[in-house]
């Protein structure tokens, strides 16, 4: 029978490749419809309620799109709708935070060293903000301030710097990240599930019942959709952010999170601006590079605990459960002689100047802490350590499975 840490693996595994793909499809399919947005042009042959066409090129074909307002004079028989992108990457997502951050949340959600919190209260919190987060918004955009969309948008970007200051006040760094784009990508989402889709029904529903459609529905839809364009490209940095220590493990992590929204409002506004008009404002690239250049001195700025104040602290009732076992003592031999010299605080290994992904193997509670990604990355595989830099003999490799098995077969 597979081992259970290895079935885990393989479906967080698969839920991230589903993710992929979902999210691909969605940002795909809203950077289009964007771009075709500002692209159309005006005709006096189009029919009575066009707005614009636009004429493509694709794949050996022609393609001619015509936009209406606000609706064609009758329902067309086929119409195809653009959600299950939206919804999928929402769900995959989500499917993905609970295995990784909640059902490894003594490893990868609760970091000790910040707040004093069981995991339920660690889970409660996680869940909880990504609902606060879109009731907030979604509150602000039916207030008054709907009617100054720029005020609006400062207003969810000061939001946004709040719940990463947040967020890591509590939480790892990679989680602090990881939640904040969880906390954004569940207000897109929201905005095609709550407003964007049941608007549309609206102006779908008049249409079959012979009636006007009324052109605020379009318009709402308009506004959200606006919205998710440019909180796009920040969410899919801060998920990629996990694997770079720069990005989450410095002292300064939530205020880099806090500027990539800002590269991602550039960005956006040099190609929505290109597609309108054919030429992008080029000083948006320089005030992005700007503001990357201010991201990465933020970044040398050292974060985390030092040697001295690791060994200090009390094991969590998680490390404890590792380290306790019989077998930890020859596992931790095992590991410190064979990982440490990279993943420490201040790795010997020339040319590195911090851990891999911030995984430190020093001290026992380092080591306890981590002791299924040890036996998944050195004891039931060879991943770790790279064989370029070490050889790890196949005895130390079995007191890693011996050591884990002996603390799971106890449970």
């Amino acid at each position: 029978m597979y081992d259970l840490a290895i079935l885990w693996d393989w479906i967080a595994f698969s839920v991230r490749w589903l993710h992929v793909i979902t999210a691909m499809a969605w940002i795909g399919a809203s950077f289009y419809f964007i771009a075709l947005d500002l692209m159309l042009k005006p005709n006096p042959a189009l029919p009575e309620g066009a707005y614009g066409e636009e004429w493509e090129v694709h794949g050996g074909g022609f393609y001619h799109t015509v936009k209406y307002l606000v609706a064609p004079a009758r329902m067309p028989e086929h119409l195809t709708w653009h959600k299950w992108q939206s919804y999928s990457t929402w769900l995959s997502g989500a499917a993905l935070l609970m295995i990784i951050y909640w059902v490894g949340g003594e490893l990868y959600l609760i970091d000790p060293t910040k707040a004093d919190l069981a995991l339920w209260q660690g889970i409660l919190i996680s869940a909880g903000s990504l609902t606060i987060g879109w009731l907030a918004y979604d509150a602000m955009c039916k207030s008054r301030l709907s009617d100054h969309p720029t005020a609006l948008m400062l207003l969810l970007f000061i939001i946004l710097v709040v719940m990463s200051w947040g967020y890591n006040q509590i939480f790892t760094g990679r989680a602090a990240l990881l939640h904040l784009g969880a906390f954004t990508a569940t207000i897109m989402t929201a905005n095609v599930f709550f407003q964007i889709m049941p608007n549309q029904r609206i102006v779908v529903a008049d249409l079959k019942a012979g009636r006007t459609p009324d052109a605020k529905y379009g318009k709402i839809a308009k506004v959200r959709s606006t919205h998710n364009n440019y909180l796009t490209l920040p969410v899919v940095f801060l998920m990629l952010s996990n694997h770079y220590p720069l990005a989450f493990a410095t002292a300064y992590s939530w205020i880099i999170a806090s500027l990539i929204f800002l590269t991602g409002v550039t960005i956006r506004h040099y190609f929505n601006t290109m597609h309108k008009t054919g030429k992008g404002p080029h000083w948006t690239w320089a005030v992005t590079v700007l503001l990357m250049i201010v991201i990465a001195w933020l970044s040398t700025v050292p974060g985390g605990d030092s040697y001295e104040e690791a060994e200090a602290r009390p094991l969590t009732s998680y490390e404890e459960r590792y380290a306790s076992a019989e077998s930890f003592e020859d596992a931790y031999y095992a590991v410190v002689g064979n990982c440490s010299m990279c993943h420490a605080r201040e790795p010997s290994w020339e040319g590195l100047h911090w851990a891999p992904k911030n995984v430190v193997l020093e001290t026992e509670s380092d080591v306890a802490r981590h002791a299924d990604q040890i036996y998944l990355q050195a004891g039931l595989s060879h991943a770790m350590p790279p064989p370029n830099a070490i050889q790890m003999d196949q005895e130390a490799r079995a007191s890693i499975v011996a050591w884990v098995r002996e603390v799971r077969d106890s449970d």
